[in-house]
């Protein structure tokens, strides 16, 4: 069979459609208790509850989850000396100065972020300010951008309160960024549904959504099934909700992305014999970048990025999981390292042969997006009859949706 070219393939070809009804505005009470599709090796599909995962999971398996948090990454400035102008919203993508999220959260009076600003047109030079309430005492937040990066700016903040930190900042004067489809304001409760049971490292502008099904009821079950839970961190950007503009993906230029991982994960996984079942697609982006970054190892020209394309380039022999793995391994040890950073601009679409990964827990994911061309890969190109199934038996769809359970065999 010919190989695919990923870069050739027509995006038009990963539409459905979704009516709006079907798009879940709010998680069920009872996060568990979501419906559950599990699509197995052999196209066969079966319709569960969420709750019933931990007997689904294959024999001798081991799940990752992703361990980020979202942070109040809105922030909303008034024009003019009364703060009664035009409206600039102001959304963090990921820290520019000092470049480090737990040095950049830590930062007192001062730092710099990459954005998206809204009504960008109306903000000339002058500062932005606005009055926040930390611990009793009105303190004043302004900023000013300072640079521009194509369709994002450099802004900085500065407030004057030098006991005050950043986190501090953002969690009086920030708002939880919301998913744009689902077409309302943030609500108090987003501060408990849209976030993990286990987030932990602050950093997403997202939530890793497979995750939002969990609950510690959940997790109990699977621990008493004896399948160990590891996690890694991949700070989520506002990019995983822009869908593929372009007519084919190879014009689509997939934004870069943190990613974390402890060395003893590492060195386990080289050399597990556990199948590997990923929660959510950064957590199968995470693992499948490091395979890669292995790889550039091996050859001499690792720079610190996995590129989007570059596991779709020429290879005489491509290293088995072991060597690939055992190679950043070695790597930290001799630079005395405990965790293993890098950024990934990786793209995994059909014509991706899968390193790691032989099962994943994830969502329903948007039309013509780069999810779905993940999981289209990982199925085989047969992504079409899950989604018509789910459509016809009432599944709800995107962030807080119902799930899927996707296995190799």
């Amino acid at each position: 069979m010919e190989k695919i070219n990923p870069r050739e393939i027509n995006i038009i070809d990963f539409d459905y459609p979704l009516p709006d009804d079907r798009i879940a505005r709010h998680p069920l009470v009872d996060r568990d208790q979501c419906r559950l599709l599990v699509r197995r090796g052999d196209g066969s599909i079966e319709d569960h509850r969420f709750d019933e995962l931990p007997d689904l999971l294959p024999s001798h398996s081991m799940l990752i989850y992703n361990d980020t948090r979202v942070i109040n990454a809105r922030l909303r400035f008034r024009k003019g000396d009364d703060h009664d102008g035009a409206l600039i919203e102001v959304m963090l993508l990921d820290p520019a100065m000092p470049a480090d999220y737990a040095q950049n959260f830590a930062q007192t009076s001062s730092c710099c972020w990459h954005c998206f600003v809204g009504n960008s047109k109306r903000w000339k030079d002058a500062p932005l300010t606005t009055t926040v309430l930390i611990d009793g005492r009105n303190i004043t937040l302004s900023s000013t951008r300072v640079g521009r990066d194509g369709r994002t700016s450099i802004v900085r903040f500065d407030w004057d309160a030098s006991d005050v930190t950043f986190a501090q900042v953002l969690q009086a004067a920030g708002e939880l960024p919301i998913p744009p489809y689902l077409n309302r304001a943030t609500e108090d409760s987003d501060s408990r549904d849209y976030q993990t049971v286990y987030a932990n490292v602050d950093g997403s502008v997202a939530a890793p959504t497979a995750g939002l099904h969990f609950t510690p009821r959940v997790l109990a079950d699977i621990a008493e099934r004896d399948i160990p839970r590891r996690h890694v961190t991949l700070h989520v950007g506002a990019g995983t909700f822009q869908p593929v503009q372009t007519d084919t993906v190879g014009e689509h230029p997939m934004h870069s992305e943190f990613i974390s991982v402890d060395r003893e994960l590492i060195e386990e996984l080289a050399n597990t014999t556990r199948r590997v079942i990923a929660v959510g697609t950064t957590s199968v982006r995470t693992l499948e970048s490091l395979y890669h970054a292995g790889v550039a190892m091996l050859d001499g020209n690792w720079d610190g990025e996995v590129g989007q394309w570059s596991p779709y380039e020429p290879h005489d022999k491509w290293p088995t999981v072991n060597e690939s793995l055992s190679a950043i391994a070695a790597y930290m040890k001799e630079h005395n390292q405990g965790t293993f950073i890098a950024s990934t601009r990786i793209i995994i679409a059909p014509g991706y042969d899968y390193r790691l990964v032989s099962g994943m827990v994830t969502n329903f994911h948007q039309p013509q997006s780069t999810l779905l061309l993940l999981v289209s890969a990982f199925t085989g190109g047969d992504w079409l009859p899950m989604y018509r199934h789910a459509l016809d038996a009432g599944y709800r769809f995107l962030s807080y949706g119902d799930a899927q359970l996707l296995l190799k065999d």
